[in-house]
Parts: structure tokens; sequence; C-alpha cells
């Protein structure tokens, strides 16, 4: 079983903007806290953080939870991504019949 993050685009090194999606993200939405943080950070956009997310980038995350997502990838299970905006995190996930995306603070799970 391959890594997402091993795919072929990704061998080439291509820029981020470059990569393909792996999944469907469904409905996107985010919460207000999350909303706030991405007001207060205008420099990044929510949209490049998402695609990170779909072209299986996750971010900040553990050796588990890495394999979690890539179970997930392969087996169409929920799949987490978390990230730093300055010193605040945000998480993204993508629910696992990939109807929907949301991005959120831990705290607003």
């Amino acid at each position: 079983m391959r890594h997402p993050q091993q795919s072929f685009a990704n061998s080439l090194a291509l820029p981020e903007h470059l990569k393909p999606p792996l999944f469907l993200l469904g409905a996107i939405v985010a919460t207000p806290g999350a909303l706030a943080i991405f007001q207060q950070h205008e420099e990044v956009s929510p949209t490049h953080y998402l695609h990170r997310h779909q072209s299986g980038d996750w971010g900040d995350l553990c050796d588990e939870d890495i394999q979690a997502n890539n179970d997930a990838y392969y087996h169409s299970g929920r799949i987490l991504s978390s990230y730093l905006l300055g010193s605040q995190k945000i998480w993204i996930i993508t629910e696992a019949d990939r109807t929907a995306t949301t991005i959120l603070l831990p705290e607003e799970y």
C-alpha cells in the first residue's frame, strides 16, 4: 500500500499548488473560530490549507494519526489534517463519505 504523499506527482517534487487532489472535499464549511483565525492571518488563504489537505499533506500529525489518515484514504474513512497558523492550530476534517469538509479549531470539535 502506497502512502498518498508518495504518489508519482509528489515524487517529481511538484510545487504545492500543482499536486493533484486525492479525494473529494464535498461541501466546505468553517466554524466561527476558524474564520476568525484566518481573518487574523490575512496573508494565508483557507484554500491553501484545503489544497494541502486534499493532496495528502496532513500537516502536523503524529505517526499514528498519519497512518490512520493513510488507512482512511484507502478505505474511505474520515481524514483529519492539522496545521499551525502562527501559534493557533486548525483542523480540517473530511467526512468518510466525502460529502463535507470542515475547517475548525480543536476546541470546537
